[in-house]
């Protein structure tokens, strides 16, 4: 009988305790989400987000509408990178580095892939967005 009881008291529990996070605006793709946008809903939804500081600071991928929770996939790091920036280009290998100026093709967040075209040759490139807004040339 105690077994059945303390079994019945931890679900109930955890049911309390599974708030979800929501908008509390709707918040437009490419947005970057405060901690004001976002309030906590309760219920326990398969696979929505329930700690607040994984939202905070990143950017909507998609629409995110008031009340509705808020998934993973719906989120992304900020871009830093945007299409037409003027971005530098950088070539490693080894002791040589060679470095020019190129304007971005995408737009994206740190360590993605991006294309990017070398302003004095006119030839696109891929790189990897570094921390500092530079793209590594592969």
């Amino acid at each position: 009988m105690k077994k059945i009881i303390l079994i019945m008291l931890f679900g109930a529990c955890s049911s309390a305790l599974a708030d979800v996070i929501v908008p509390a605006r709707t918040i437009r793709a490419r947005e970057v989400i405060n901690p004001e946008d976002l309030v906590r809903k309760p219920g326990d939804i398969s696979g929505a987000i329930s700690d607040p500081k994984l939202v905070i600071g990143q950017e909507a991928r998609v629409v995110l509408y008031v009340g509705r929770p808020i998934r993973p996939g719906d989120l992304r790091s900020p871009a830093i990178v945007a299409r037409n920036d003027l971005v530098t280009l950088v070539f490693s290998r080894g002791p040589l580095r060679i470095s020019t100026e190129g304007r971005a093709l995408g737009r994206g967040s740190v360590g993605e892939s991006i294309r990017a075209m070398n302003l004095i040759s006119r030839v696109t490139v891929s790189g990897t967005i570094q921390a500092n807004g530079s793209i590594e040339v592969h």
